[in-house]
């Protein structure tokens, strides 16, 4: 299940599985589906993930 969090001024979404942020809930989505299938992180999803400060 995708998270729905809020930092600072923006939302973002947050993969359950490897805890990356995401800018839109159908990236975090992808990822997280990717992430239960295989075991790990796909380098391309993972290029779309946001850095959170």
């Amino acid at each position: 299940m995708v998270y729905e969090v809020k930092s600072k001024s923006r939302k973002l979404y947050e993969c359950e599985s490897c805890g990356l942020f995401y800018g839109t809930g159908k990236w975090a989505q992808k990822c997280e589906d990717y992430c239960y299938q295989n075991g790990s992180c796909s380098p391309e999803i993972t290029k779309h993930a946001v850095r959170v400060y």
